[in-house]
Protein backbone atom coordinates (compact mmCIF):
# COMPACT_ATOMS: atom_id res chain seq x y z
CA UNK A 1 0.00 0.00 0.00
CA UNK A 2 0.87 3.66 -0.26
CA UNK A 3 0.62 5.19 3.20
CA UNK A 4 0.92 8.88 4.02
CA UNK A 5 1.97 9.82 7.56
CA UNK A 6 1.52 13.42 8.70
CA UNK A 7 3.23 14.67 11.86
CA UNK A 8 4.88 18.07 12.24
CA UNK A 9 7.65 16.46 14.32
CA UNK A 10 7.85 13.16 12.42
CA UNK A 11 8.32 10.41 13.36
CA UNK A 12 6.80 11.22 16.79
CA UNK A 13 4.13 8.64 17.58
CA UNK A 14 4.69 7.02 14.17
CA UNK A 15 8.25 5.88 14.78
CA UNK A 16 7.48 2.18 15.19
CA UNK A 17 4.48 2.18 12.85
CA UNK A 18 6.51 3.68 10.01
CA UNK A 19 9.32 1.16 10.48
CA UNK A 20 6.84 -1.75 10.54
CA UNK A 21 5.07 -0.53 7.40
CA UNK A 22 8.38 -0.24 5.55
CA UNK A 23 9.47 -3.67 6.79
CA UNK A 24 6.37 -5.34 5.39
CA UNK A 25 6.84 -3.68 1.99
CA UNK A 26 4.51 -0.69 2.07
CA UNK A 27 5.45 2.58 0.40
CA UNK A 28 5.61 5.17 3.19
CA UNK A 29 5.66 8.93 2.69
CA UNK A 30 5.83 11.43 5.57
CA UNK A 31 4.85 15.09 5.60
CA UNK A 32 6.54 17.12 8.34
CA UNK A 33 8.09 20.44 9.32
CA UNK A 34 10.94 19.51 11.66
CA UNK A 35 14.29 18.40 10.27
CA UNK A 36 14.60 15.15 12.24
CA UNK A 37 16.71 12.19 11.10
CA UNK A 38 15.01 10.29 8.29
CA UNK A 39 13.79 6.77 9.01
CA UNK A 40 15.16 4.18 6.61
CA UNK A 41 12.79 3.50 3.74
CA UNK A 42 10.54 6.52 4.38
CA UNK A 43 10.25 9.29 1.81
CA UNK A 44 10.11 12.56 3.77
CA UNK A 45 8.52 15.66 2.28
CA UNK A 46 9.01 18.81 4.33
CA UNK A 47 6.88 21.92 4.22
CA UNK A 48 6.94 25.24 6.03
CA UNK A 49 4.43 27.95 6.90
CA UNK A 50 4.58 30.94 4.57
CA UNK A 51 3.54 33.52 7.16
CA UNK A 52 3.28 34.16 10.87
CA UNK A 53 0.41 35.17 13.11
CA UNK A 54 -1.49 38.38 12.49
CA UNK A 55 -0.25 41.17 14.76
CA UNK A 56 -2.68 42.00 17.57
CA UNK A 57 -5.01 39.14 16.65
CA UNK A 58 -7.48 38.27 19.40
CA UNK A 59 -5.56 36.07 21.87
CA UNK A 60 -8.37 33.51 22.07
CA UNK A 61 -8.04 32.71 18.36
CA UNK A 62 -4.29 33.08 17.97
CA UNK A 63 -3.72 29.34 18.37
CA UNK A 64 -6.48 28.59 15.89
CA UNK A 65 -4.84 30.91 13.37
CA UNK A 66 -1.50 29.17 13.96
CA UNK A 67 -3.12 25.81 13.21
CA UNK A 68 -4.79 27.15 10.08
CA UNK A 69 -1.44 28.49 8.87
CA UNK A 70 0.17 25.10 9.44
CA UNK A 71 -2.84 23.37 7.89
CA UNK A 72 -2.49 25.55 4.81
CA UNK A 73 1.21 24.68 4.47
CA UNK A 74 0.46 20.98 4.77
CA UNK A 75 -2.46 21.30 2.33
CA UNK A 76 -0.21 22.90 -0.29
CA UNK A 77 2.46 20.22 0.15
CA UNK A 78 -0.20 17.52 -0.18
CA UNK A 79 -1.64 19.23 -3.26
CA UNK A 80 1.83 19.23 -4.83
CA UNK A 81 2.11 15.49 -4.21
CA UNK A 82 -1.29 15.01 -5.82
CA UNK A 83 -0.25 17.02 -8.90
CA UNK A 84 2.77 14.74 -9.19
CA UNK A 85 0.41 11.76 -9.34
CA UNK A 86 0.67 10.58 -5.73
CA UNK A 87 -2.45 8.96 -4.29
CA UNK A 88 -2.22 7.22 -0.90
CA UNK A 89 -4.38 4.32 0.20
CA UNK A 90 -4.70 5.79 3.69
CA UNK A 91 -3.57 8.90 5.56
CA UNK A 92 -2.50 8.73 9.22
CA UNK A 93 -2.13 12.12 10.90
CA UNK A 94 -1.44 13.74 14.23
CA UNK A 95 -3.78 16.73 13.96
CA UNK A 96 -2.68 18.50 17.13
CA UNK A 97 -0.84 21.33 15.36
CA UNK A 98 -3.34 21.82 12.51
CA UNK A 99 -1.69 19.79 9.75
CA UNK A 100 -4.69 17.55 9.07
CA UNK A 101 -7.32 20.29 8.78
CA UNK A 102 -7.51 20.38 4.98
CA UNK A 103 -6.00 17.14 3.65
CA UNK A 104 -9.45 15.70 2.91
CA UNK A 105 -9.83 18.49 0.36
CA UNK A 106 -6.88 16.98 -1.49
CA UNK A 107 -7.93 13.34 -1.25
CA UNK A 108 -11.63 13.38 -0.23
CA UNK A 109 -12.15 9.65 -0.80
CA UNK A 110 -9.05 8.43 1.03
CA UNK A 111 -9.54 7.30 4.66
CA UNK A 112 -8.04 9.66 7.25
CA UNK A 113 -6.96 8.12 10.58
CA UNK A 114 -6.21 10.80 13.18
CA UNK A 115 -4.32 10.42 16.45
CA UNK A 116 -6.41 12.10 19.15
CA UNK A 117 -4.35 12.89 22.22
CA UNK A 118 -6.56 15.20 24.27
CA UNK A 119 -9.66 17.38 24.06
CA UNK A 120 -9.61 20.52 26.18
CA UNK A 121 -12.03 21.11 29.04
CA UNK A 122 -12.54 24.22 31.11
CA UNK A 123 -13.64 22.08 34.06
CA UNK A 124 -13.18 18.54 35.28
CA UNK A 125 -9.78 17.69 33.81
CA UNK A 126 -6.43 19.49 34.03
CA UNK A 127 -7.70 23.07 34.24
CA UNK A 128 -8.73 23.99 37.76
CA UNK A 129 -7.32 20.74 39.14
CA UNK A 130 -4.56 22.39 41.17
CA UNK A 131 -5.85 25.04 43.62
CA UNK A 132 -2.32 26.41 43.95
CA UNK A 133 -2.72 27.81 40.44
CA UNK A 134 -6.13 29.53 40.33
CA UNK A 135 -7.93 29.75 37.03
CA UNK A 136 -7.59 32.89 34.97
CA UNK A 137 -11.10 34.26 34.25
CA UNK A 138 -10.22 34.18 30.55
CA UNK A 139 -9.08 30.55 30.65
CA UNK A 140 -12.44 28.89 29.96
CA UNK A 141 -13.18 30.86 26.75
CA UNK A 142 -9.59 30.41 25.58
CA UNK A 143 -9.84 26.64 26.05
CA UNK A 144 -13.14 26.48 24.21
CA UNK A 145 -11.46 28.32 21.36
CA UNK A 146 -8.57 25.81 21.37
CA UNK A 147 -11.16 23.17 20.47
CA UNK A 148 -12.22 24.89 17.23
CA UNK A 149 -9.56 22.93 15.34
CA UNK A 150 -10.16 19.78 17.41
CA UNK A 151 -13.82 19.75 16.42
CA UNK A 152 -12.97 20.18 12.74
CA UNK A 153 -10.45 17.35 12.96
CA UNK A 154 -13.02 15.10 14.59
CA UNK A 155 -15.57 15.91 11.91
CA UNK A 156 -13.13 15.57 9.00
CA UNK A 157 -11.53 12.24 9.90
CA UNK A 158 -12.89 8.80 9.10
CA UNK A 159 -11.48 7.26 12.28
CA UNK A 160 -9.19 7.98 15.20
CA UNK A 161 -7.02 6.42 17.85
CA UNK A 162 -6.32 7.49 21.43
CA UNK A 163 -3.62 5.97 23.65
CA UNK A 164 -5.80 5.52 26.75
CA UNK A 165 -9.51 5.09 27.43
CA UNK A 166 -9.53 8.20 29.59
CA UNK A 167 -7.95 10.34 26.88
CA UNK A 168 -10.59 9.06 24.47
CA UNK A 169 -13.28 9.94 27.01
CA UNK A 170 -12.24 13.61 27.02
CA UNK A 171 -13.57 13.95 23.47
CA UNK A 172 -17.23 14.78 22.78
CA UNK A 173 -19.51 11.77 23.15
CA UNK A 174 -20.95 12.36 19.69
CA UNK A 175 -17.52 11.61 18.15
CA UNK A 176 -16.22 8.89 20.46
CA UNK A 177 -17.61 6.15 18.21
CA UNK A 178 -14.91 7.12 15.71
CA UNK A 179 -12.06 6.60 18.17
CA UNK A 180 -10.43 3.29 19.04
CA UNK A 181 -8.09 2.94 22.05
CA UNK A 182 -4.66 1.79 20.85
CA UNK A 183 -1.52 2.79 22.70
CA UNK A 184 1.72 3.41 20.81
CA UNK A 185 3.28 0.56 22.76
CA UNK A 186 6.39 -0.13 24.83
CA UNK A 187 9.32 -2.20 23.61
CA UNK A 188 9.38 -4.61 26.55
CA UNK A 189 12.13 -6.67 24.92
CA UNK A 190 14.47 -3.67 25.02
CA UNK A 191 13.29 -2.11 28.29
CA UNK A 192 13.86 -4.81 30.87
CA UNK A 193 15.00 -5.10 34.49
CA UNK A 194 18.81 -5.37 34.81
CA UNK A 195 20.47 -5.91 38.16
CA UNK A 196 24.00 -5.15 36.93
CA UNK A 197 23.30 -1.62 35.66
CA UNK A 198 25.28 1.22 37.16
CA UNK A 199 25.46 4.99 36.62
CA UNK A 200 28.42 7.24 37.37
CA UNK A 201 27.86 10.76 38.67
CA UNK A 202 31.06 12.33 37.42
CA UNK A 203 30.87 15.56 39.40
CA UNK A 204 30.52 13.64 42.65
CA UNK A 205 32.76 10.74 41.60
CA UNK A 206 30.03 8.42 42.77
CA UNK A 207 28.70 5.22 41.23
CA UNK A 208 25.02 4.31 41.72
CA UNK A 209 23.89 0.72 41.24
CA UNK A 210 20.73 -1.33 41.25
CA UNK A 211 20.08 -2.19 44.88
CA UNK A 212 21.00 1.28 46.15
CA UNK A 213 18.28 3.51 47.57
CA UNK A 214 17.69 5.43 44.36
CA UNK A 215 14.55 7.55 44.01
CA UNK A 216 13.86 8.66 40.43
CA UNK A 217 11.60 11.36 39.03
CA UNK A 218 11.37 11.99 35.27
CA UNK A 219 9.57 14.63 33.20
CA UNK A 220 10.26 16.34 29.90
CA UNK A 221 10.15 19.59 31.87
CA UNK A 222 9.93 20.10 35.63
CA UNK A 223 6.57 21.79 36.10
CA UNK A 224 3.36 21.62 38.14
CA UNK A 225 1.41 19.67 35.49
CA UNK A 226 3.65 16.70 36.25
CA UNK A 227 3.72 17.23 40.01
CA UNK A 228 7.24 18.57 40.38
CA UNK A 229 6.15 20.92 43.19
CA UNK A 230 4.57 18.09 45.20
CA UNK A 231 7.59 15.86 44.71
CA UNK A 232 10.23 18.44 45.64
CA UNK A 233 8.31 19.26 48.82
CA UNK A 234 8.46 15.59 49.80
CA UNK A 235 12.26 15.40 49.56
CA UNK A 236 13.26 16.84 52.97
CA UNK A 237 11.25 14.15 54.75
CA UNK A 238 12.54 11.38 52.47
CA UNK A 239 16.13 12.43 53.02
CA UNK A 240 15.64 12.90 56.77
CA UNK A 241 14.26 9.40 57.25
CA UNK A 242 16.46 7.63 54.69
CA UNK A 243 20.02 8.98 55.06
CA UNK A 244 21.28 6.71 52.24
CA UNK A 245 18.59 7.69 49.74
CA UNK A 246 19.82 9.41 46.58
CA UNK A 247 17.40 11.41 44.43
CA UNK A 248 17.80 11.62 40.65
CA UNK A 249 15.60 14.13 38.82
CA UNK A 250 15.44 14.18 35.02
CA UNK A 251 13.88 17.09 33.13
CA UNK A 252 14.42 20.47 31.57
CA UNK A 253 13.60 23.96 32.79
CA UNK A 254 11.05 24.77 30.10
CA UNK A 255 7.27 24.53 30.19
CA UNK A 256 5.48 21.85 28.20
CA UNK A 257 2.00 22.44 29.58
CA UNK A 258 0.11 25.16 31.40
CA UNK A 259 1.18 28.66 32.33
CA UNK A 260 4.75 29.88 32.67
CA UNK A 261 6.39 30.81 35.98
CA UNK A 262 7.18 34.39 36.95
CA UNK A 263 9.59 36.08 34.55
CA UNK A 264 13.23 35.42 35.31
CA UNK A 265 12.73 32.13 37.12
CA UNK A 266 11.93 28.48 36.47
CA UNK A 267 9.60 26.13 38.26
CA UNK A 268 12.63 24.05 39.19
CA UNK A 269 14.22 26.92 41.10
CA UNK A 270 10.96 28.36 42.38
CA UNK A 271 9.92 25.23 44.26
CA UNK A 272 13.44 24.11 45.13
CA UNK A 273 13.93 27.43 46.93
CA UNK A 274 11.05 26.53 49.26
CA UNK A 275 12.97 23.56 50.67
CA UNK A 276 16.56 24.43 49.82
CA UNK A 277 17.68 24.80 53.45
CA UNK A 278 16.36 21.30 54.25
CA UNK A 279 17.96 19.49 51.29
CA UNK A 280 21.20 17.52 51.28
CA UNK A 281 22.51 18.32 47.81
CA UNK A 282 25.11 15.59 48.05
CA UNK A 283 22.19 13.19 47.72
CA UNK A 284 20.20 15.08 45.09
CA UNK A 285 21.07 15.46 41.42
CA UNK A 286 19.23 17.35 38.71
CA UNK A 287 20.60 15.66 35.61
CA UNK A 288 18.64 17.74 33.06
CA UNK A 289 17.73 16.04 29.82
CA UNK A 290 19.68 12.88 29.09
CA UNK A 291 20.09 10.46 26.15
CA UNK A 292 17.50 7.70 25.95
CA UNK A 293 19.89 4.83 26.83
CA UNK A 294 20.95 6.73 29.97
CA UNK A 295 17.28 7.22 30.85
CA UNK A 296 16.65 3.46 30.62
CA UNK A 297 19.73 2.80 32.76
CA UNK A 298 18.42 5.23 35.35
CA UNK A 299 15.13 3.31 35.49
CA UNK A 300 17.01 0.03 35.88
CA UNK A 301 18.80 1.22 39.03
CA UNK A 302 15.70 2.86 40.50
CA UNK A 303 14.49 1.58 43.86
CA UNK A 304 11.30 3.63 43.56
CA UNK A 305 10.08 5.76 40.68
CA UNK A 306 7.68 8.63 41.37
CA UNK A 307 5.25 9.68 38.65
CA UNK A 308 2.75 12.47 39.31
CA UNK A 309 0.41 14.18 36.87
CA UNK A 310 -2.65 16.34 36.56
CA UNK A 311 -5.53 14.53 34.79
CA UNK A 312 -3.90 14.84 31.39
CA UNK A 313 -1.97 12.94 28.72
CA UNK A 314 -0.20 9.86 30.13
CA UNK A 315 3.60 10.03 29.81
CA UNK A 316 5.45 7.24 28.02
CA UNK A 317 8.00 7.36 30.85
CA UNK A 318 5.60 5.83 33.38
CA UNK A 319 4.95 2.78 31.22
CA UNK A 320 8.65 2.49 30.39
CA UNK A 321 9.44 2.59 34.12
CA UNK A 322 7.02 -0.27 34.72
CA UNK A 323 8.55 -2.23 31.83
CA UNK A 324 11.97 -1.79 33.45
CA UNK A 325 10.58 -3.35 36.62
CA UNK A 326 10.34 -0.14 38.61
CA UNK A 327 8.19 0.15 41.67
CA UNK A 328 6.08 3.14 40.65
CA UNK A 329 4.53 5.50 43.17
CA UNK A 330 1.95 7.28 41.04
CA UNK A 331 -0.66 9.94 41.62
CA UNK A 332 -4.23 8.88 42.17
CA UNK A 333 -5.34 10.68 39.02
CA UNK A 334 -6.58 9.82 35.55
CA UNK A 335 -5.19 8.23 33.46
CA UNK A 336 -2.62 6.78 35.92
CA UNK A 337 -5.39 4.81 37.61
CA UNK A 338 -6.16 3.18 34.28
CA UNK A 339 -2.80 1.41 34.47
CA UNK A 340 -1.75 1.18 38.14
CA UNK A 341 -3.82 -0.72 40.70
CA UNK A 342 -2.78 0.26 44.21
CA UNK A 343 -1.06 -2.58 46.03
CA UNK A 344 -1.14 -4.84 42.97
CA UNK A 345 1.24 -3.47 40.33
CA UNK A 346 2.24 -0.18 41.94
CA UNK A 347 1.26 2.33 44.59
CA UNK A 348 -1.01 5.37 44.37
CA UNK A 349 -0.80 8.55 46.42
CA UNK A 350 -2.57 11.88 46.73
CA UNK A 351 -1.10 14.22 44.12
CA UNK A 352 -1.32 17.16 46.54
CA UNK A 353 0.23 15.48 49.60
CA UNK A 354 4.03 15.69 49.94
CA UNK A 355 3.61 13.92 53.28
CA UNK A 356 1.87 10.94 51.69
CA UNK A 357 4.37 10.83 48.84
CA UNK A 358 7.27 10.86 51.31
CA UNK A 359 5.65 8.22 53.53
CA UNK A 360 5.07 5.86 50.62
CA UNK A 361 8.59 6.32 49.24
CA UNK A 362 10.16 5.79 52.67
CA UNK A 363 8.13 2.64 53.21
CA UNK A 364 9.31 1.15 49.92
CA UNK A 365 12.93 1.94 50.76
CA UNK A 366 12.65 0.48 54.26
CA UNK A 367 11.13 -2.82 53.13
CA UNK A 368 12.09 -3.38 49.49
CA UNK A 369 11.42 -7.10 49.69
CA UNK A 370 7.80 -6.48 50.53
CA UNK A 371 7.28 -4.86 47.15
CA UNK A 372 9.17 -7.25 44.86
CA UNK A 373 5.94 -8.81 43.62
CA UNK A 374 4.56 -5.40 42.70
CA UNK A 375 7.60 -4.75 40.53
CA UNK A 376 7.07 -8.07 38.74
CA UNK A 377 3.40 -7.33 38.22
CA UNK A 378 4.19 -3.85 36.94
CA UNK A 379 6.32 -5.30 34.17
CA UNK A 380 3.73 -8.01 33.45
CA UNK A 381 1.06 -5.32 33.08
CA UNK A 382 3.07 -3.68 30.32
CA UNK A 383 3.77 -7.01 28.63
CA UNK A 384 0.09 -8.00 28.74
CA UNK A 385 -1.47 -4.66 27.75
CA UNK A 386 1.11 -2.38 26.15
CA UNK A 387 3.75 -4.58 24.52
CA UNK A 388 4.83 -2.94 21.28
CA UNK A 389 5.43 -5.97 19.09
CA UNK A 390 2.78 -8.36 20.41
CA UNK A 391 -0.11 -6.05 21.27
CA UNK A 392 -0.06 -2.42 20.18
CA UNK A 393 1.73 -2.49 16.84
CA UNK A 394 -0.35 -5.40 15.46
CA UNK A 395 -3.53 -3.62 16.58
CA UNK A 396 -2.49 -0.41 14.87
CA UNK A 397 -1.42 -2.12 11.65
CA UNK A 398 -4.64 -4.12 11.55
CA UNK A 399 -6.64 -0.91 11.95
CA UNK A 400 -4.73 0.75 9.13
CA UNK A 401 -5.39 -2.26 6.88
CA UNK A 402 -9.06 -2.31 7.87
CA UNK A 403 -9.52 1.36 7.01
CA UNK A 404 -7.45 1.20 3.83
CA UNK A 405 -9.90 -1.37 2.56
CA UNK A 406 -12.59 1.33 2.67
CA UNK A 407 -11.06 3.43 -0.12
CA UNK A 408 -13.76 4.84 -2.37
CA UNK A 409 -12.85 4.94 -6.07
Amino acid sequence: MKILLIHQNFPGQYKHIAAALVARGDEVTALCIEDNPVLAGVRVVRYGPKRGNTPKIHPWVQETETKVIRGEACFRAARQLQVQGYRPDIICAHPGWGEALFVKEVWPRIPLLNYFEFYYHAHGADVGFDPEFPENPDEAPRLLAKNFANLMNLEQCDAGVSPTAWQKSTHPVSFQHKIRVIHEGVNTAAITPKTDTQITLREKARVLRAGDEIVTFVNRNLEPYRGYHSFIRALPEIQRRRPKAHILIVGGDGVSYGSRPAQGTTYREQFLNEVRSDIDFQRLDFVGTIPYPAFIGLLQISAVHVYLTYPFVLSWSMLEAMSAGCLVVGSRTAPVEEVIRHGDNGLLVDFFSPQQIAEQVVQTLELPGDFALLRQRARQTIIDRYDLKRICLPQHLAYIDELAGQVTI
